[in-house]
């Protein structure tokens, strides 16, 4: 008699103590981000999340597209005055988080960057509110400021940009290399699109019918959670050796109402637009 949980790469993982351990390493996965990296990939509603604040989720009402997504360049403005502007350490109103974007998002960075699909411009993965300067802590009048986090495919790089939200001037910008903020929710949608088009998703496929009775088509079918890879020696195949430097996610799907699927062991290289499996012991 043939053994048929082996004959997936993947194992449906159920009972009520694996949904407790599916918790905890939901918990010892997430992973704090860069400064302005608040970006989440779903909540509750969408069965997405990357473990950070829901308030990023969804649609901006604002600019009437999804969250996370490249946007068009932007110019140096005064707030308008029937703008919905937030006081003090109060969080972003949607006004300031568009107006944050769009003047964040030079039209040089727009030109030469390219996003999670490979469009032009960067991808927003973070935009909240910065912290004060350390001369300002004490001082309730102080400048609300906002720091948005684009990474760009086309070279791998992180770009922060602190916004002053009076003055409507970019006070700074950091460039690195190597640094790995949480998934935007498109870059998590991307990465499963990516998991489910390549051969190596044949037993994840095989669970979910196993669990359903359905065929998985798409990413909609399953809750997932993601988290970045970053490559360790000896660790992984060569092809993942660049995880870290590439932007890398492994995800963690589950059957909504349902058991988790075991598929942590599948790495996507957002940069290389490949999949790849961790060696196991």
């Amino acid at each position: 008699m043939r053994d048929t949980v082996r004959r997936h790469l993947g194992k449906v993982v159920a009972g009520t103590g694996i949904a407790v351990a599916g918790t905890a390493l939901m918990t010892a996965i997430t992973l704090p981000g860069t400064a302005g990296a608040d970006d989440t990939a779903g909540g509750p509603a969408s069965g997405r999340t990357t473990g950070q604040p829901a308030q990023d989720q969804g649609r901006s009402q604002a600019e009437g597209r999804p969250e996370g997504t490249a946007v068009g360049p932007g110019v140096v403005e005064e707030a308008p005055a029937d703008e919905e502007r937030g006081t003090g350490r109060d969080p972003l109103t949607d006004d300031e988080r568009a107006r944050v974007e769009r003047l964040a998002l030079s039209k040089q960075l727009f030109r030469s960057s390219e996003d999670v699909d490979g469009d032009r411009g960067p991808q927003r993965v973070g935009l909240d509110l910065a912290e004060p300067e350390a001369e300002e802590l004490d001082d309730p009048d102080a400048p609300r400021r906002a720091e948005v986090s684009f990474y760009d495919y086309k070279d791998d790089t992180l770009v922060t940009r602190t916004v002053n939200l009076e003055t409507g001037k970019v006070e700074a910008t950091a460039t690195q290399r190597g640094v790995q903020p949480p998934l935007s929710r498109a870059e998590q949608d991307e990465a499963a699109a990516l998991l489910l088009a390549d051969p190596l998703a044949a037993g994840l496929k095989a669970d979910y019918e196993d669990a359903t009775g359905k065929e998985l088509t798409s990413a909609d079918q399953l809750q997932l959670h993601s988290m970045i890879y970053k490559s360790a020696p000896g660790a992984q195949p060569a092809v993942l050796d660049q995880c870290g430097e590439h932007r890398c996610a492994r995800l963690y799907p589950k059957v909504g109402n349902g058991p988790w699927i075991d598929a942590g062991h599948l790495v996507i290289d957002l940069s290389a637009r490949k999949v790849a499996a961790l060696d196991r012991d």
